[in-house]
């Protein structure tokens, strides 16, 4: 392990699907962190027919974003927070507004940047922001919720990220969802592992995805008090 001094970067597995996880090493490298990538999920974005007379696109995750056509760029985009909203700077939406990384607070934010009768498309994972649908035709909007991607679970470990794993060297793991949290404990065990992560600490972006890495020896189990990469990074050290 490369925690025991102070000289030493510390090397952090990044659960995180791409194209997320490239974003996220970019990040940690920029921070003087050695990132190594493990996704544990894919993603498959899938086609769907799309409203294009909104008032509003509404999105709790990046994945949302490949799968929102060049048409529609032009429309108020609400992001559930920071990063996703600079990604979809990045993809070339114009208008695009943050929330403070929570569905409830995207649902508030909009409920003070819009009429009630507002008409919303909210783009989603296969399994995603039902709740967040049903809080926003509560507050009196018309909802059309499409989605546009799934994710599965890899098949294995990535090659690179197993021999980390196998010579000791991972100090960080970071976990994204509860989803890549499962997939992750059954890859880890698959692979006879565990033992791996008896030094290692884990950093989850919230409770909910924490709560499955409990059966794994982490030394500790970390969430962040905030679901978004940035407060996920400030407790890595």
């Amino acid at each position: 392990m490369t925690d025991t001094g102070a000289t030493e970067p510390l090397t952090v597995l990044v659960t995180r699907p791409e194209p997320g996880g490239s974003a996220t090493a970019a990040a940690l490298r920029a921070a003087g962190y050695v990132p190594v990538l493990a996704p544990c999920l894919e993603i498959e974005p899938l086609p769907v027919a799309l409203p294009t007379l909104v008032d509003g696109i509404v999105i709790a995750s990046t994945q949302a974003l490949p799968g929102l056509p060049p048409a529609l760029r032009a429309v108020p985009l609400f992001a559930v927070g920071d990063a996703t909203a600079a990604r979809a700077r990045a993809a070339g939406f114009i208008d695009v507004a943050s929330a403070a990384g929570t569905a409830r607070e995207l649902a508030a934010l909009l409920g003070e940047r819009l009429a009630p009768g507002a008409r919303l498309l909210l783009a989603c994972g296969a399994g995603h922001s039902m709740d967040l649908a049903a809080d926003l035709r509560g507050r009196g909007f018309r909802v059309t919720r499409r989605v546009v991607y799934r994710s599965r679970p890899a098949r294995q470990l990535d090659a690179a990220a197993q021999a980390a794993l196998e010579a000791g060297e991972i100090d960080r793991v970071m976990v994204f969802s509860p989803a890549s949290a499962r997939r992750f404990v059954t890859l880890i065990t698959e692979a006879g592992l565990d033992g791996a992560l008896a030094g290692a600490i884990a950093v989850a972006i919230s409770p909910a995805a924490a709560a499955p890495l409990t059966r794994l020896p982490f030394r500790d189990i970390r969430s962040a008090v905030s679901p978004d990469q940035d407060h996920m990074i400030t407790i890595l050290a």
